[in-house]
């Protein structure tokens, strides 16, 4: 498992496939701000945005023993505060969201791994109610669509979602269709549907989890219902911001973390897709939770709890989607991202 950061680099940790139990297994410090972590498509490489004003991503060399080591120079993402990067299902592209300046970048990726410079940036525009929080645009986050046909851009400044396709061939983005949230919502991370029919996108700034239809022939993104990420009379003791979500392989439970009531909510999937039930919100044992992560088996969830220094480990009952807490929370500095493998 790799563990991004504020400040505090990279922890490697190893742990239990069973119980979820986390071991430090080392340490790579030579990125400041590693918020967001990415694998590369041979597994052997380790991508990592560094998430400061001038932003870079870098590329990271995994070891035998898990260790990282630099991979080519770092490269400019041509915007301030890249939040989430991910690498085209191709395996030739990488793909950056700058929340700072509200764009995203294009990096090819070359045979070993490295990064190559920029061959595209592209700039959203807009604003949305909240003054504080969508004066102007932030990318969130930004990844490809399960069969790599088109390349979503999630914009919490401007409540949409922005539909590319890549040029393989160039590494340049054009612009397909843009998908309108409620206003105000704040959309910061959305999760498929393992049938690519369907895609849950989180608000973050107005508590909620919005199914959206997908036509992955044309790329068109079409958000229905929404749902509180908090149960009926919860107490947050504050504003609650969801943040991190994932969907079970089965595409049976949705999971999102909150921030404020600091749980991870749990919903059913309904209707093929179409619909969900929030089944509960399980207390995350720390304060925070930036980012959730299913391990490779499911049977696993890992929650980054930001103010605490924690990571908290949930076993998985495969059958009903129930958390149960394992163990003591796992300590790390401003854990941010969590990355099981």
């Amino acid at each position: 498992m790799y563990l991004g950061s504020f400040g505090g680099g990279i922890t490697v940790a190893t742990y239990d496939v069973a119980s979820g139990a986390l071991t430090a297994a080392g340490f790579f410090d030579r990125v400041a701000d590693p918020s967001f972590l990415a694998l590369g498509p041979s597994g052997r490489v380790l991508y990592a945005v560094d998430e400061r004003p001038g932003g870079t991503v870098r590329a990271l060399a995994i070891g035998a023993d898990g260790a990282l080591t630099a991979l080519g120079p770092a490269r400019s993402t041509g915007g301030d505060g890249p939040t989430h990067l991910a690498v085209h299902p191709g395996g030739r592209h990488l793909l950056t969201a700058n929340y700072g300046s509200g764009s995203v970048a294009v990096h090819p990726i070359r045979p070993d791994g490295a990064l190559g410079g920029r061959t595209d940036l592209v700039r959203h525009t807009g604003s949305g109610p909240d003054p504080e929080r969508q004066e102007g645009p932030h990318a969130h986050q930004v990844l490809a669509d399960p069969k790599g046909r088109f390349v979503l851009a999630v914009d919490l400044g401007t409540d949409t979602v922005y539909t590319y396709r890549l040029d393989a061939a160039r590494g340049r983005l054009t612009p397909v269709s843009e998908a309108r949230t409620a206003p105000g919502a704040g959309p910061r991370h959305l999760a498929f549907h393992p049938g690519a029919r369907f895609a849950y996108v989180v608000g973050e700034l107005d508590g909620t989890i919005t199914v959206a239809a997908y036509d992955d022939c044309s790329g068109e993104l079409s958000p229905r219902d929404a749902w509180p990420t908090l149960p009926d009379r919860a107490e947050p003791g504050g504003r609650n911001y969801p943040a991190g979500v994932v969907v079970s392989a089965d595409g049976r439970f949705v999971y999102v973390s909150n921030r404020g009531h600091d749980s991870v909510a749990r919903f059913a999937v309904t209707d093929g897709g179409a619909g969900l039930r929030l089944l509960d919100a399980v207390p995350c044992g720390g304060a925070y939770p930036r980012h959730i992560g299913l391990s490779p088996s499911g049977t696993l969830l890992f929650a980054g709890n930001q103010n605490t220094g924690t990571v908290t480990v949930f076993r998985v009952d495969r059958r009903t989607g129930r958390l149960t807490p394992s163990g003591a929370p796992f300590t790390a500095p401003v854990p941010v991202c969590v990355l099981p493998l």
